[in-house]
């Protein structure tokens, strides 16, 4: 079921679950879990894409593992908000997904996520090969992140 909000999503949840961000770039998926209460959220790990039963079979593998019981999809918005190409992309592959497994999804406006960790890798003087391995999974977590703090927010 993909929901509009992470607030909804939460509560789609049947128990206090994990939930793990995804950042969907075209070449890989960066992924982030959170913790089961929701406050924090930690780079996990990055899947090269192939082909979307691949991506997705391998996506759906972390989540068993993890126990996580929802996703968080950054939504690649232009900056005036509307929607393009990318977007139609993002959710395609929830819509793709969702059938596979009864996972709720939401989407969280992932603006400038990977230029904002990017700046951060670079403040941090994490070498250009360095960032390159953790840039993708790190934009998940800051989406995920975003979408745990609005949660919090709307309490």
């Amino acid at each position: 079921m993909i929901f509009q909000t992470p607030t909804e999503l939460a509560a789609a949840l049947p128990r206090p679950m994990r939930l793990a961000g995804l950042d969907l770039g075209e070449k890989t998926i960066g992924i982030a879990i959170g913790d089961p209460g929701h406050h924090v959220a930690s780079p996990l790990t990055t899947i090269r894409r192939t082909k979307f039963t691949k991506d997705a079979t391998e996506l759906l593998r972390i989540v068993d593992e993890r126990q996580i019981g929802g996703l968080v999809i950054g939504l690649p918005l232009n900056m005036d908000g509307s929607e393009g190409p990318r977007c139609q992309s993002v959710r395609q592959f929830a819509r793709n997904l969702a059938p596979m497994r009864d996972l709720p999804i939401a989407f969280w406006d992932e603006r400038m996520s990977t230029m904002a960790v990017t700046r951060t890798m670079i403040e941090a003087d994490l070498s250009r090969a360095k960032r390159s391995k953790v840039v993708d999974q790190s934009a998940a977590a800051f989406i995920l992140q975003g979408a745990l703090d609005s949660l919090h927010r709307g309490r």
